[in-house]
């Protein structure tokens, strides 16, 4: 899995191979089993975890108490709940592995170690914040403009291994909408 992390360094930046083997030395296995809550709301969210197999969800309860699913990361990605992350406040969300996920994560703390000490490790996670805001910004943009139907052809095209590979619940969750309506949609499609 180290080779896995390792590429999707290389991909963004460009580190020295004495870099690249600091950077891997401050990540960490562990092994999630499916429905596994690996960050609680009300912690805080230490650590940043990349995905090698398997798939972690970040959500939130709703004033209902249902929960909404915020982001997914399948295999190659990174997740975490960066606000606690940045802030060092409790969490407002929970990081569940939705699979059995084999995982690498680093903490807070070498995180940001690896910023003093890697001049491109900056680069790093200036990139990791962008594609986080642009993310968040687009599926925020999609629940205000967008119905159901609309976010639901988005998701298909933009990232059917949602709909492929979670049951319809999350995808409901994700989509923030029921799954009635869900299944309602995927009759008509």
């Amino acid at each position: 899995m180290t080779d896995q992390v390792s590429q999707y360094i290389k991909e963004r930046i460009q580190v020295s191979p004495s870099e690249l083997e600091i950077i891997l030395t401050c990540f960490r296995p562990y092994y999630a089993k499916k429905n596994e809550i690996l960050i609680h709301q009300g912690q805080t969210g230490q650590r940043t975890f990349f995905v090698g197999k398997g798939c972690l969800r970040i959500f939130f309860n709703n004033e209902q108490g249902q929960d909404t699913t915020r982001y997914v990361a399948f295999e190659n990605n990174f997740a975490t709940g960066l606000v606690s992350f940045i802030t060092g406040e409790p969490s407002q969300e929970f990081i569940q592995a939705v699979e059995n996920s084999d995982l690498l994560y680093i903490s807070q703390q070498d995180f940001y170690h690896l910023l003093e000490i890697i001049p491109s490790w900056d680069k790093f996670y200036r990139i990791y914040l962008e594609k986080a805001y642009v993310n968040n910004t687009n599926r925020l943009m999609s629940f205000v403009t967008m119905n159901a139907k609309e976010r639901y052809v988005l998701l298909l095209e933009q990232n059917p291994a949602i709909v492929a590979r979670l049951p319809n619940k999350l995808v409901a969750s994700y989509l923030n909408i029921s799954q009635e309506t869900l299944s309602r949609l995927k009759a008509k499609m």
